[in-house]
């Protein structure tokens, strides 16, 4: 109140003159500091397929303070420079979707603001059919009368029933599930004129029923992957529907699939983006033309267990054709194996579905399909002998694969492996095809490379432990990082590396016994790097709340620092037999998982460190010697062990999920990590074998990269998206 006075007299004075001398009597101190404006410019417009670029450069500071920028642009991808370019994709059945794109500032006080605008994008008009004409058999023999239908993926949420595009009109035949066409006495059938489909969206073909010989056959169910939808300007398509492209389209869509007649996905441009490069599997795997299983994969690289497939469809065929022998009832024999949660669940119908519950659950009954009664194989050449596990794997090699150790997967799907022996980075689509040419990407500093991490805007950033740097690629493998690397912020030897999801770049460094924080643009965070409780520090996850956890191979510990690089109370926590952790993952709940090298376990740990794996860890599942590690769609947890050459699948609460121990392939060879895709493929990398094997629809999709799974504002109890469906 006497200052109050003071003013007042002050006041007065001066209106009769009184000088500067009252300025003495007023507060002194600092102005308090503004938050910032963000502007995220707009609204925007335009086209699935073409790059829409936005501005956030009229947001502005009343400090003047440097600004840093986080975009969502409202289909689960996010970018963090000032004026970011996106490519919305096509929404299968819409022609036209508004996404709300929001942009949050924040200024170096770490006052932010947010903003948000709206993009109108143009998907792309419906497309009249494809002249499609094909056969339906099984081994040689046609099947008469069989119901033909069309299915398109649904998009409108997990297990949905399939879309028929078939129309009765056109048809002129119906049933309970809709507007079919029917095969003519030598099997055959055509489509053209009948169909009409949206362009991205994901097709099928679905035979039922009809005779082979030996009577009518309702339980005669058989599958082919046509893919996305075809142009009418594009050639006529021609499809052998049997038992090998059965099995290809099973494995291809078995993490969208519930049976045969419910394939779907949640329709998020990320899910459709998975379900997407999911059918473009079957093309791996099988011939449509002629329903002939691969040895070899179309960009040639990729080799496929082509003796597998065929005896997966010669375990199909003795259903299918009940003619083959009549004496024992196949189907039963078939369907009891072939139950939809493996051991339990319910009894297939039909083949098809049948198939697709041995894709779900490929270490399960394994001796027992391989041993099911028929003639001789119809499919050759086929196994002589039942596997491990009826897993399909495709592993692919060149490009300049060279002592493989961390694989990552981007937002489109494609597969990125560091080449420790090659000083090389190797692209491959969703497919498997080479994207980075014979040797692969050689340049911006790339030495001893080991773990690689994508960020929002999809650059990719690696760790080069042979020149103590950090190189950054642009998604087309262009260097952003200058020749050398990024070579600040302490790093020394430098092993594992995540991203935030403010797109901060966090790094261990096994030769430096500590964590190196970089900003998105390659310069250090203050303080880093950081030393709390690290001992040659090898892998780092990232979990909701912002904190890394970075396995401590020299201690047998894993420390736990906040977004600013302070040890978490109790860090480095201890227990729950960590013994040499390499690997590291966190999963949706905040929990994180270690893979211990010399432990032969798995240990899990709760957001306050707390052990939940007990005592001695997760051991099941012939866990030997694990490095990598990482979690699926569903929060099961993927296990790469460099002996005996395997992986091992465990639930979220550690039960084992991979058959009665684990899953193997011929390709695999001293595994040193795993990833696992939009499409619900695990891919591993062979470290001696200098190859890359992808496990075609093991798993459930999961969101990728795993920094678009984390939160642009951290969570209280690291809770965020990680290890969750797309």
């Amino acid at each position: 109140m006497r200052w109050g006075l003071a003013v007042m007299a002050c006041g007065l004075i001066m209106m009769t003159g009184c000088s500067g001398g009252s300025s003495s009597s007023q507060p002194s101190g600092p102005a308090p500091t503004q938050p910032p404006v963000a502007n995220a410019g707009g609204p925007y417009t335009g086209t699935v397929g073409t790059p829409v670029t936005f501005s956030g450069s009229a947001s502005t500071d009343p400090q003047g303070q440097t600004l840093t920028y986080q975009w969502d642009f409202g289909d689960g991808v996010k970018g963090t420079v000032v004026s970011p370019t996106h490519t919305y994709p096509q929404v299968a059945g819409v022609t036209s979707s508004v996404y709300t794109v929001s942009l949050i500032v924040t200024d170096t006080s770490g006052l932010n603001s947010q903003a948000s605008t709206k993009a109108t994008i143009q998907g792309v008009p419906l497309l009249t059919d494809a002249a499609l004409t094909g056969v339906v058999t099984t081994g040689s023999k046609p099947i008469v009368g069989a119901h033909v239908y069309m299915f398109a993926a649904n998009n409108a949420g997990y297990g949905q029933t399939s879309v028929n595009l078939l129309s009765l009109t056109e048809t002129g035949t119906s049933d309970s599930l809709g507007a079919y066409v029917q095969t003519d006495s030598f099997g055959r059938f055509t489509m053209t004129g009948t169909y009409t489909c949206t362009a991205g969206q994901q097709l099928y073909l679905y035979s039922l029923g009809g005779n082979s010989g030996a009577g009518a056959n309702a339980s005669a169910a058989l599958l082919a992957v046509i893919g996305s939808c075809p142009s009418s300007s594009g050639p006529a398509i021609a499809v052998t529907v049997n038992e090998v492209s059965t099995v290809a389209a099973a494995y291809a869509m078995a993490p969208f699939a519930t049976d045969a007649i419910h394939v779907s996905s949640s329709g998020t441009p990320l899910a459709l983006v998975g379900i997407a490069n999911a059918f473009a599997n079957a093309a791996n795997l099988a011939t449509l033309s002629t329903g002939v299983a691969l040895a070899t994969t179309p960009a040639g690289n990729g080799a496929v267990p082509r003796t597998e497939i065929n005896s997966l469809a010669d375990a199909l065929e003795p259903c299918v054709d009940r003619g083959i022998n009549p004496a024992v009832d196949s189907c039963v024999l078939l369907f009891t194996n072939a139950l939809s949660g493996g051991f339990t669940g319910t009894v297939p119908a039909e083949t098809a579905t049948a198939a697709i519950n041995i894709a779900h659950n490929p270490g399960v009954n394994v001796t027992s399909v391989f041993n099911l009664p028929g003639a001789s194989p119809a499919y050759t050449p086929a196994l002589g002998a039942a596997p491990n596990d009826f897993t399909v794997a495709i592993t692919y090699s060149g490009g300049g694969l060279n002592g493989p150790r961390g694989v990552a997967i981007d937002g489109a799907g494609n597969a990125w492996v560091t080449n420790g022996a090659g000083n090389s980075v190797t692209k491959l689509s969703s497919a498997g095809a080479v994207l980075s040419g014979t040797t692969g990407y050689t340049t911006g500093g790339l030495n001893s490379p080991y773990g690689i991490a994508f960020d929002g805007t999809g650059n990719a950033w690696i760790a080069n432990s042979g020149n103590n740097s950090v190189s950054e690629f642009s998604s087309s493998g262009a260097v952003l990082s200058g020749s050398g690397g990024f070579n600040v912020g302490g790093l020394n030897g430098p092993r594992g590396i995540a991203i935030d999801g403010a797109g901060n770049v966090w790094v261990a460094n096994f030769g430096g016994n500590s964590v190196t924080k970089l900003s998105s643009a390659g310069a250090a965070a203050s303080g880093s790097p950081y030393t709390a409780g690290l001992n040659q520090p090898y892998g780092i996850a990232i979990d909701g709340s912002g904190n890394a956890w970075i396995a401590n191979f020299g201690t047998n510990s894993v420390a736990k620092l906040n977004s600013i690089g302070v040890a978490a109370g109790g860090s480095p926590f201890t227990g729950g037999a960590l013994a040499s952790p390499l690997g590291v993952a966190a999963d949706s709940a905040g929990n994180v998982w270690l893979a211990n090298t010399t432990g032969a376990s798995v240990t899990k740990l709760s957001q306050a460190g707390a052990v939940l794996s007990g005592t001695t860890g997760y051991a099941a599942g012939g866990i030997g010697s694990p490095y990598g590690i990482a979690i699926d769609g569903s929060g099961n947890t993927w296990v790469a062990n460099q002996t005996p050459y395997n992986l091992t699948e465990l639930s979220s609460t550690g039960s084992l999920l991979s058959g009665s121990g684990y899953y193997a392939s011929s390709g695999l060879n001293s595994p040193t990590a795993v990833a696992i895709d939009g499409s619900g493929d695990a891919w591993v990398a062979n470290n001696t074998g200098s190859s890359v094997s992808e496990f075609i629809g093991v798993a459930p999709p999961v969101i990728t990269p795993i920094a678009a799974g984390l939160p642009a504002s951290f969570t209280a109890d690291g809770t965020s998206k990680l290890g969750t469906q797309p």
